[in-house]
């Protein structure tokens, strides 16, 4: 599970505070995937970040006691100045993971070519997305964290053979996903929330998230 408790994050923009979470608290079960409902600008990708330990509570403590991904398209965790293949097995050693297996997963899933050896900063948007999103899916997670602002990828066959795994591991895994839009949520979680005022309002369905969220919009 993924628990907040008293939860704060804040940043300043230049002209004013702007409160995300205000001493919030909340939990995140194994087995039960949620989905959060926010506006654009709410602070939904600063919450995903906080789950997987990218960005640190300003108070409060945020326990992980299971296997959190990092969120599905973040490129922070590798090196833009090596290729697809020496990141692929770097990260494979620090999961604890078998190299060469990690590397032809990503090799096969993301079909880079020659480009696979080459430096990800040659690399376009697509290809990155592609390149990162093949790494998560080589890595076996407890719980998938997807943000909604996630680089995307135009490359159908791609699609297909990741939107295929990434359905059958979703069958034994819970995920996490933050949108402003309900219809993004439907595909992926019955249970959902709705982040407003620096609080996390949890609801058992997404019907009852979006009644709320459709009042406050």
């Amino acid at each position: 599970m993924i628990e907040f408790d008293n939860v704060s994050k804040s940043f300043w923009t230049g002209t004013q505070r702007k409160v995300i979470l205000n001493r919030a608290s909340f939990r995140v079960e194994i087995g039960k995937s949620l989905g959060i409902l926010a506006p654009n600008g709410a602070g939904k990708t600063t919450i995903i970040q906080m789950m997987a330990g990218l960005e640190k509570p300003d108070e409060g403590t945020i326990t992980r006691a299971c296997r959190v991904s990092f969120p599905l398209g973040f490129m922070g965790g590798v090196n833009g100045k090596q290729s697809a293949l020496e990141n692929a097995r770097y990260i494979a050693k620090l999961y604890g993971l078998d190299p060469d297996y990690v590397e032809g997963f990503c090799c096969w899933l993301c079909n880079l070519g020659e480009y696979f050896t080459m430096p990800l900063v040659t690399y376009s948007a697509g290809m990155k997305a592609r390149f990162t999103f093949s790494l998560m899916l080589a890595l076996e997670f407890d719980i998938y964290l997807i943000d909604e602002g996630m680089p995307s990828t135009s490359d159908v066959e791609f699609n297909r053979k990741a939107g295929g795994i990434l359905r059958e591991r979703l069958k034994n895994a819970t995920v996490v996903i933050v949108s402003h839009q309900a219809q993004t949520l439907e595909k992926f979680c019955r249970q959902a929330a709705v982040l407003r005022n620096g609080q996390i309002y949890m609801f058992d369905t997404l019907e009852e998230a979006k009644r709320l969220y459709d009042y406050t919009a």
